[in-house]
């Protein structure tokens, strides 16, 4: 069995700083860790490698210091990664990111694509079925566990609110994975020391058949218009208003703010 791994390095916080002019985030300064729902991903590749054999391969697209991440990946027993890292690649929206993602995919084989279900500094969960959508494979989201593959067909529990429900997906397909499916086993020594002598491939945008108004900021439907942090008062406006002059009074409000 082949399969991909999407992975994003994310802050290591949820207290993110945003960029004024561009509306994106501030990551200067601020530690990265591999996003906990992409972590999932990698151990269920793992436990079907172990079980059905194959080869995984990581994938992120991010800033060169990515690489430090995939090799922390690989040395959970990940065959090889590939970074795609190109500055045209800056200010993406979920889109643009499955865009550039896909255009490297539609080049490689596999058998199945994993995918976190969101990434913590967006919370979108977008990108994962975006990616299965222009791929045109089927798609499973929610995934709390994989059951049995058989080659052919893939049995998991995806989760609902208060419930979970029993598919059977075909191969190849793309599933997302929760952070709570399973417990990450970490590095081993022996996978550790031979993180550094496995392949990482770095791909540039030079290198993928796409134009340039498809990736970044250029390529994204999604713009930030304007960021600003709301202010706190101690005390508030109380009116005794009918129902009409009270929705007046609060889109004047909502109005007046978005123009501050």
């Amino acid at each position: 069995m082949n399969i991909i791994v999407l992975v994003k390095q994310v802050p290591d916080t949820t207290e993110m700083k945003i960029d004024p002019i561009h509306g994106t985030l501030i990551r200067t300064g601020v530690p990265s860790i591999i996003n906990p729902d992409d972590m999932a991903g990698i151990e269920a590749a793992l436990s079907l490698k172990d079980h059905y054999g194959g080869t995984i391969t990581a994938v992120s697209m991010g800033p060169l210091q990515a690489e430090r991440m995939l090799r922390e990946i690989l040395g959970r027993g990940v065959d090889q990664a590939v970074l795609l890292s190109d500055a045209k690649f800056a200010g993406a929206d979920t889109w643009a990111t499955s865009t550039t993602l896909v255009a490297w995919l539609k080049r490689q084989s596999y058998d199945l694509i994993i995918a976190g279900r969101q990434a913590i500094d967006g919370d979108t969960a977008q990108v994962g079925p975006q990616v299965a959508e222009k791929l045109g494979i089927p798609q499973v989201s929610y995934v709390e566990s994989i059951e049995e593959c058989n080659g052919t067909w893939l049995t998991l529990s995806k989760a609902y609110e208060d419930y979970s429900e029993l598919l059977e997906v075909k191969l190849p397909a793309l599933i997302t994975t929760l952070s709570s499916m399973n417990t990450d086993r970490g590095m081993n020594a022996v996978d550790a020391w031979a993180a550094y002598d496995k392949p990482l491939a770095l791909v540039h945008f030079s290198d993928l058949s796409i134009p340039e108004t498809d990736v970044g900021l250029k390529g994204s439907p999604t713009q930030v218009k304007k960021t600003f942090t709301r202010s706190l008062e101690t005390a508030s406006l109380k009116s005794n208003l009918s129902p009409e002059e009270a929705a007046r009074l609060i889109t004047d409000v909502l109005i007046k703010t978005m123009e501050a």
